[in-house]
């Protein structure tokens, strides 16, 4: 157990950033996952920007690795 104020402070800290980290992880499969049963193929290309963005941006927050992200897109490049 945390031993000082600070110590009990950051334990809240990240118990915060651990929930955002996977609200945002979460929601971003689920577009994934959405994109994925699109079948026309005019919605896939205007959605695949916003779900390479939402991709992007859990790299650049660390939530996935850089190169855990390129392969996510590369895979769904591929797909469609």
């Amino acid at each position: 157990m945390a031993n000082t104020k600070s110590a009990l402070k950051q334990i809240r800290k990240n118990n915060l950033k651990r929930l955002q980290n996977k609200l945002f992880l979460k929601s971003t499969k689920t577009a994934i996952k959405k994109l994925k049963l699109e079948s026309k193929k005019k919605q896939v290309l205007n959605a695949f920007p916003k779900i390479s963005s939402l991709i992007d941006k859990l790299a650049k927050k660390k939530i996935i690795h850089k190169n855990k992200s390129n392969r996510i897109k590369r895979k769904l490049v591929n797909k469609f």
